[in-house]
């Protein structure tokens, strides 16, 4: 985008209608931003493709990461020059040779919530991270952090799993594996100590 352009001159360059470049780049009004980057086409789609609705919460890396492809490929395949998404843009992302819903694989990754106390410090290890990784698996901007917010954290393969029967309750787990209930309320994103049977829990 250079100094002078709308969407009426881009639209008549290109052969298409404003409406139409509205609606490919998701615009709600006709002002633009000199070095703002547009579609000015469809996208091209095949079986090996499919979009994607951005979300709450999502980043490049975790929907790169649900469909086998990595951050590069996902921002080429979608023209885009930044890391930033809204809630509701539509992203092109390839579905192996699967017509119809998209299925993301199973993820390496859990959704930890933040809680009043938490820093990225504290969290990344918890989860047997580093500060550095969860920055780049969330495409974080600065190490800020608010209660309630959304983090992908990595399934550590040094913590357990147990799973709630009859009669169980926090303290005795905790003493069980050598833990604390702070610590197994924290890591699970308890909202009370109350357990139900068949509950699965990490434990630190």
């Amino acid at each position: 985008m250079k100094s002078g352009d709308s969407l009426w001159s881009i639209a008549n360059k290109y052969g298409t209608t404003v409406a139409k470049l509205k609606e490919l780049n998701n615009l709600t009004s006709n002002s633009l931003s000199v070095g703002q980057t547009l579609l000015v086409k469809e996208l091209p789609t095949s079986n090996d493709a499919n979009y994607y609705i951005v979300k709450s919460g999502d980043t490049l890396y975790g929907i790169a990461k649900k469909y086998n492809m990595s951050v590069d490929e996902l921002k080429k395949l979608n023209n885009l020059t930044t890391n930033s998404l809204t809630i509701n843009q539509r992203l092109l992302i390839k579905n192996d040779n699967n017509v119809g819903e998209v299925t993301p694989p199973t993820s390496n990754y859990n959704t930890y919530t933040v809680v009043k106390g938490d820093s990225l410090w504290s969290i990344s290890k918890k989860f047997n991270t580093s500060v550095d990784n969860l920055i780049n698996i969330n495409n974080l901007k600065n190490n800020n952090l608010s209660i309630g917010q959304k983090l992908l954290v990595p399934i550590s393969n040094t913590l357990k799993t147990y799973t709630v029967k009859s009669g169980d309750n926090l303290y005795s787990i905790a003493r069980t594996y050598g833990t604390t209930v702070t610590d197994i309320i924290n890591l699970n994103n308890l909202k009370s100590t109350t357990l139900s049977i068949g509950q699965v829990l990490q434990i630190p």
